[in-house]
């Protein structure tokens, strides 16, 4: 698995990079929201963390600007009924994270129907599944009511978009916040590997 990507841009288009990374030229798809984030021009040295996408004919590399973008679209297309890649590029090319968990946790399906190729089935079918099934709505309205900070969250949901079960990943992180009130996020996400592995 590729994790991420540090290069100079060699050409930039708004939702496709290539990279020259020692040489080797990597085509990265990214949200509209990372070509934003971080204004590529050729020449610029870049980071993008990244998601590597394979199906059986094809093998496509996705960029984000942040750990928290490349979360919420592995959340996506992993615990989302019918979400693939190009759908969760395009709503994180529609909405930023903030942007998103906000509209999950109020139920906003409009917010989340307006980025392209997404209608309003899709969207309840979003704001259901991950208010229901993955249950981090919660989490992210903790956050905005400044109940539990925003390390604490974004760990949970980088556990969550790595396979843990919600209540396993919420326990962990708590005890670790616990011990060390000002833990970082990849504190907090390395403690609870261990926790849990």
């Amino acid at each position: 698995m590729i994790s991420f990507l540090r290069g100079v841009v060699a050409e930039a288009l708004p939702q496709c990079l290539v990279l020259d990374v020692n040489g080797v030229g990597y085509e990265v798809q990214v949200p509209l929201s990372t070509f934003d984030a971080i204004n590529p021009v050729p020449g610029q040295t870049v980071t993008l963390k990244t998601h590597l996408h394979i199906r059986e004919n094809m093998q496509v590399l996705y960029g984000f600007a942040s750990d928290a973008e490349r979360d919420i679209f592995r959340l996506l297309i992993e615990r989302v009924t019918g979400i693939g890649p190009a759908t969760a590029i395009s709503i994180l090319s529609g909405l930023n994270v903030s942007t998103f968990k906000a509209a999950v946790v109020s139920g906003d399906v409009h917010a989340i129907a307006r980025a392209k190729g997404v209608g309003k089935k899709t969207a309840e079918r979003i704001v259901l599944e991950l208010k229901d099934k993955v249950g981090l709505a919660a989490t992210w309205e903790a956050q905005q009511q400044g109940t539990t900070s925003p390390a604490a969250a974004d760990a949970e949901l980088a556990l969550v978009a790595l396979g843990f079960k919600q209540a396993e990943a919420r326990k962990s992180i708590a005890a670790l916040v616990k011990q060390n009130p000002a833990a970082s996020t990849d504190e907090l996400i390395r403690g609870a590997l261990r926790h849990m592995s």
